[in-house]
Formats: C-alpha cells, structure tokens, sequence
C-alpha cells in the first residue's frame, strides 16, 4: 500500500500511539479518520495533521459500541470513497491483584480491549473484502505473549488481540481472500500517558517499566506494515528479546518479568490514591492529549540500556544455575 492518499482510521488516536500515528502518517500525506473519546483532543490533533500534509477528520466515538464502530467505517468510505487501512488501538488498562480490583473495572478492560477491537474488525473488513483490500492493524502488546503480575485483565486482552488476529488471517485463508491483511503490533513499554491514564488499586504510582521506547518508534512500525504488512511485528529490542526467550523458557522469563514489574513498575513508596483512571470518562490529565508521557529522555535512555543489560545477565546466571 502507498502512505499517500491512504485513507486510515485510528481509534484511540488522541494520545500516545495513536497520536503518534496519526501524525507520522499525515507527514506521508495519508487521508485520515481520527477517533476517541475526548473531542477537545481529536480536533487539535486533526488541525496538527493537515498542517502536516495529511488530511484529517475527527469523530469522537466509543469502541465499545458497535453501531459507532460501523458508522466510523462508513464515514470514511463516505468521505473518501475507500479504507485501506484500519488501526485499532484504543486501550484502557487496571492495575492492581486480581482479588482487589473492582469487577465492572476488570469487565471494562475487556469491553474495551476486545470487543472494541472486534467492533472494530466487523466494521473495517466487509469494507475491505467488497474493495478486496485492506490492512486490519490491532495493536497488542508484549504482554500478550508475557503476562504481568498487577495486570490480569490487560495481560488477558492483549492475549486475546493476538488470538483474534490469528483467526481474523485464517478465516480469510479459508475464504480465498489474498487481498486483505491482519497484523497485530506487540510494542514494549513506550513513552506515552498510558500509565498515568490507568486505573490503579495497588496503593503504588504506576510509573513505564524500562526500557522505554518513543511512540514514535511504534509509528514507523504502523506505517511499514502499512505498506509491507506481515502477521505480528514486536517493537522494541527489549521486546524482541523477552518474546524469544520466552518461548524457550517460559517460566524463567516469567519470574523474571514478575520481580521486574514488581521493582520498577510500581513506585517502592504506597503514595497513590485508588483511581478508575480513564476508564469511564477522558483524562483530563495534562498530558491527556499528548504523545509523550515523560518517560523518555537522555537519563531515561541510559537507564533503560543500563536495565537491559542488567536484565539480560540476570537471565542468563539463571540459565546456568539451572543447568548445574
């Protein structure tokens, strides 16, 4: 697929990755559909697009519902006549032990994780199966193949964004259709308001886990599978290396990814008030509507490359304590 002239929605696209997407893409020239919840966002992110090169048009929205989810894809094909690529990726998350989040927070995670991503997949695809081309881009997460500890619900949706892409490609497979393609993207911990966004019961500031990667760096991955798409794409070395050595020993990876979370992704002090984050409503947050969530920088990065390494030793005095 050419970038320019592209005609691409976006949900979740007021912040973060989205955001970032949006805007990287708009610099290629592409037709875009942005989408949120927060109208306020969408409509300074649309004006920054066109400045950009892009064209832009934002629709506040829900994914949780699926007529809205249908009149988004409509529009776009109304206004521009085609959709060639669709990129879910609005999330929520809770932190928090399973025993202690409260129910309807937990549910709502998964309303808005999955089924917002199959309403989404239901709106874009019939589209793209009648034009007999397409990209269905879900942005997942590592933890989709590694779960965290304190992130039961968001670890168990990623999984399932990975699951649905896999039966999303076969059913196409089986029904002969080569033209449309479904990619899931599996970021590392990126430099965005998410955690500040979150939903949080453990007592502790939810703070990114290192290393931190650029939003930005989540965005050229988006545009590249736009164009050349492939079945799952992991962004960030980090990211590539826990997926790899997980799948050789997956229970070593998981303590470790247990202790790690437990040390950095949570602040050591209990200073945080319980909070239903952004669930419900927007973040009115300062950084709601922004890229970066102030994770990222200089320090940041020598912290992280300085965490990896530590992390990459760890695993492999592990690897040898065990073969002893």
């Amino acid at each position: 697929m050419r970038l320019e002239n592209s005609v691409v929605v976006i949900t979740g696209a007021s912040s973060g990755i989205g955001r970032a997407t949006a805007l990287h893409l708009a610099g290629k020239g592409a037709r875009l559909v942005l989408a949120a919840r927060g109208e306020k966002a969408l409509r300074a992110l649309a004006k920054e697009c066109r400045k950009r090169g892009g064209t832009a048009i934002p629709i506040t929205t829900d994914v949780t519902d699926p007529e809205a989810m249908e009149a988004l894809a409509s529009r776009a094909v109304e206004e521009f006549g085609q959709l060639d690529g669709w990129v879910n990726n609005a999330a929520v998350s809770v932190f928090g032990r399973l025993t202690e989040v409260p129910l309807e927070d937990f549910r709502r995670v998964l309303d808005v994780n999955i089924n917002g991503y199959v309403h989404g997949a239901r709106a874009a695809l019939p589209h793209m199966q009648a034009q007999g081309s397409g990209v269905l881009i879900n942005v997942a997460s590592i933890v989709g193949e590694i779960s965290q500890p304190y992130t039961a619900a968001y670890s168990m949706s990623k999984a399932a964004v990975r699951a649905l892409g896999v039966s999303l490609r076969s059913e196409l497979r089986l029904d002969g259709i080569t033209g449309v393609k479904v990619c899931t993207i599996l970021p590392a911990a990126i430099d965005t308001p998410f955690f500040q966004h979150a939903a949080n019961y453990t007592g502790r500031r939810v703070v990114a886990m290192p290393p931190v990667y650029t939003a930005a760096r989540v965005a050229r991955t988006i545009a590249d599978v736009l164009k050349k798409p492939r079945r799952e794409a992991v962004v960030g070395p980090a990211g590539r290396y826990l997926v790899l050595k997980h799948r050789i020993f997956p229970g070593l990876v998981e303590h470790v990814m247990a202790v790690q979370v437990d040390r950095t992704h949570l602040s050591r002090k209990h200073d945080a008030q319980d909070s239903p984050g952004n669930l419900y409503q927007p973040s009115n947050r300062i950084r709601a509507a922004s890229v970066r969530g102030g994770w990222h920088g200089a320090r940041r990065t020598a912290k992280r490359r300085a965490f990896a390494a530590l992390a990459a030793a760890a695993v492999v005095v592990a690897l040898k304590n065990r073969m002893r």
